[in-house]
């Protein structure tokens, strides 16, 4: 499938955005990927004040269309990717349209917004989808990035994918 040639605005997550979120959340191939709406949707609320996890609505022509968030795993006691390199910082994403699923845009957003990251200084972005989410997984590869580790996290049972900063200038 050709990726879209769309460029995506990230804008913060406003609490006005939860209920629209909540909606994406019980929508069948996001939920089943996501804990307890109720409880996602707290965390959410909490991250919109949080230094840690920066919360994000991915707008395509001013268009809501996805939730994206950003981490950073050292600035959480415990996390279970404080033993990836300083510099690394987490992504997750939901495409919440449902009509948008399988059209390239999770792996055209995830590589505007890592070289973004990339951009303004990380060495390393992550992400942890759940083995079992092969679409996910097929478009993390196709965004660069790779397997480094399978593991068994508060998360439940992911694939650790990686890609360096290095190894996105050298694609270039």
């Amino acid at each position: 499938m050709a990726q879209p040639d769309h460029d995506y605005d990230f804008r913060p997550v406003t609490r006005k955005d939860l209920p629209m979120i909540a909606a994406w959340l019980a929508e069948p191939h996001v939920a089943q990927w996501w804990d307890d709406p109720e409880k996602e949707i707290a965390q959410i609320r909490e991250h919109i004040d949080s230094i840690s996890v920066e919360p994000l609505i991915v707008e395509l022509d001013g268009k809501p269309i996805a939730y994206l968030q950003s981490y950073d795993p050292h600035m959480e006691d415990g996390h279970p990717y404080a033993d990836q390199p300083f510099g690394t910082l987490g992504i997750d994403l939901s495409i919440g349209r449902p009509e948008l699923i399988g059209l390239g845009h999770g792996t055209a957003i995830v590589r505007q917004f890592v070289a973004d990251l990339f951009e303004e200084g990380a060495l390393r972005v992550i992400v942890d989808p759940n083995p079992a989410n092969g679409r996910a997984i097929r478009a993390y590869e196709k965004a660069g990035f790779r397997s480094i580790d399978r593991r068994q996290t508060v998360f439940g049972d992911v694939v650790l994918m990686a890609m360096d900063a290095d190894d996105a200038q050298e694609g270039e």
